[in-house]
This record gives structure tokens, C-alpha cells and sequence, in this order.
């Protein structure tokens, strides 16, 4: 089998924790060859995405790394067994791959944590907000490119309302809440969309006002999505350049730190409604 061309961030990053296990490990690549009976070049590209490994050869080399967290074995195991194309894989090659790689983190996130300055978060979006939003764009986006986007943000929205829904933290800057994109109108329907999710008890929606003064992180927009274990968390960082993807030890730790000194900025959930409420009132 040829390698992958493409690897999806996901297959990206299940090679690279197997390639931490094994640098850690003091292991070379030619001895983890020999480990599984493949030639030693396979164990780059296995490592970088581009070639899939079975649940048992990650059991293997973990066992042989001296893993000890049985936990990262058994997700990194489940996550060498996928092989079934999620709904998102329906929009590849419409959309930038770093648009779809957001719509497989969510969906497998155990919990979501957004901090936004200026815009709403995408999973808390009316439809006719982020058409709004989508509108701004420059150069214009063509009708079928929006059209695309505005499909896959609806979609992902799914996590919130899915059987067994994903557990989402907002902090939100009073700034985002007044930007009026799409005209009063929709600004106070979107206020009223978020009012109506904190009802749901799997969604927390904090806001920071402009009273807190300046703060750290101010001009970023993120997630810290967590995964089921915590060596897998993983920062989404939103940029006029498109979505990066932060995992290394020290920048998660970064952003747990800001995530923290964000919260301590925003006003109590209870407050928080009221104060969206009212903002809504005045439009």
C-alpha cells in the first residue's frame, strides 16, 4: 500500500506520540523496525502519518517502549483501529484540510474549552450569523466556498447535541457580543442563541467585560480541546492564515495557564446571562 499523501491531523498525531514513546524509550528506529519484522524506513513514515500501523503493532511497540500508561495505550490502540470516514471526510478536498482537521478534533474531544476576543464561537453560531461573518471575507468568498464553510460550521455543531454531548466552556469577550455582524436583528438573534444553550448543562458560557481592562492572550482566539487522556490535549489557534495546531508539552501548558487567567477575568455563569440578556435587550 503506497503511503498517504495527505495524512489527516489525527494520523499525524498518533504517529508522533508513538514516535515520543519510542525517543523516550531510547529506541532507534532500525531497532522499532526490527520489533515489528517491516523494513526500517516504514518507521518514519508510520511516525509521520503517512503510513496506518494495526492496534496490535501500536500494543507491541508500546510494551517494548516501556509504556507504563496503559490509559495512552488503549486510546492510541483505538485510534490505530479507526477506519471509518467520518462525516467530515465528506467535505475534503471542498475545504482547507485544516477546516476538516477541526471538525475530527471536536468530534472526538472529551471537553472543549474556547476563549474568543472578537467573533462568536463557531459552535455557538446562528446560521445567519455565520453567513454574516463569511460575508466579511477578503477577498470574497465564492458562493460555493461559503456555502461549504457554512455547511461544515453547522455541522459541527452536532457535538453539542449528540447523544452523549461533548462538555464546552466559552469565555467570551463583551467585544464579540456587540460586533454586529449581519445587522441588530441577527446580533440579537445570535445573543439569544447563546442565552438558549446555557440552559443545557454540558454548556458553560462566561464573559469577560470591558471593565476587566486588558489581559493576556487578548488579541487570540483558542481552544484547548481535551482529550480523553491528557498527553493527547491539543490547542486550536484561529488566525487570518487559517487554524495551527499546538500539542507539545509546553505549549499546552501555556494555554492551560492563560485558559485560567482568562476565567479569573470573566464574570460567574448566572452573570454572565444577565449580561449577554442585556445586551440583547438593547439592539
Amino acid at each position: 500500500m503506497p503511503p498517504r499523501s495527505s495524512p489527516t491531523a489525527r494520523q499525524q498525531r498518533l504517529g508522533s506520540e508513538l514516535r515520543k514513546l519510542r525517543e523516550q524509550s531510547g529506541m532507534s528506529a532500525q531497532q522499532a523496525a526490527a520489533l515489528l519484522g517491516v523494513d526500517r524506513t516504514r518507521i518514519p513514515h508510520i511516525e509521520a502519518g503517512r503510513f496506518g500501523i494495526s492496534a496490535e503493532r501500536v500494543r507491541t511497540l508500546a510494551f517494548n517502549y516501556g509504556c507504563p500508561d496503559t490509559a495512552l495505550v488503549d486510546l492510541l490502540a483505538a485510534m490505530a483501529r479507526e477506519r471509518d470516514r467520518g462525516w467530515w471526510e465528506g467535505h475534503r478536498g471542498l475545504l482547507p484540510p485544516a477546516l476538516i482537521d477541526i471538525a475530527e478534533l471536536e468530534f472526538h474531544a472529551a471537553e472543549l474549552h474556547t476563549a474568543v476576543t472578537t467573533h462568536i464561537p463557531g459552535l455557538l453560531q446562528t446560521e445567519e450569523h455565520a453567513r454574516a461573518v463569511f460575508d466579511t471575507a477578503v477577498p470574497p468568498l465564492p458562493g460555493p466556498d461559503l456555502e461549504a464553510r457554512l455547511a461544515l460550521r453547522l455541522r459541527r455543531q452536532e457535538v453539542l447535541h449528540r447523544d452523549r454531548p461533548v462538555r464546552y466552556e466559552a469565555v467570551i469577550h463583551e467585544a464579540a457580543l456587540r460586533m454586529r455582524f449581519g445587522g441588530p436583528k441577527v446580533t440579537r438573534d445570535q445573543l439569544e442563541h447563546i442565552l438558549a444553550h446555557t440552559d443545557r448543562s454540558t454548556v458553560s458560557v462566561r464573559v469577560i467585560p470591558f471593565a476587566a481592562g486588558g489581559f493576556p492572550g487578548a488579541g487570540q482566539s483558542f481552544t484547548y480541546v481535551s482529550a480523553p487522556v491528557p498527553q493527547l490535549d491539543t490547542v486550536q489557534l484561529d488566525s487570518s492564515h487559517g487554524s495551527l495546531l499546538l500539542d507539545t508539552d509546553m505549549q499546552l501548558r501555556r494555554y492551560r495557564g492563560l485558559l485560567d487567567r482568562l476565567r479569573g477575568l470573566a464574570l460567574p455563569e448566572a452573570e454572565s446571562r444577565a449580561f449577554v440578556r442585556a445586551i440583547a435587550q438593547d439592539l
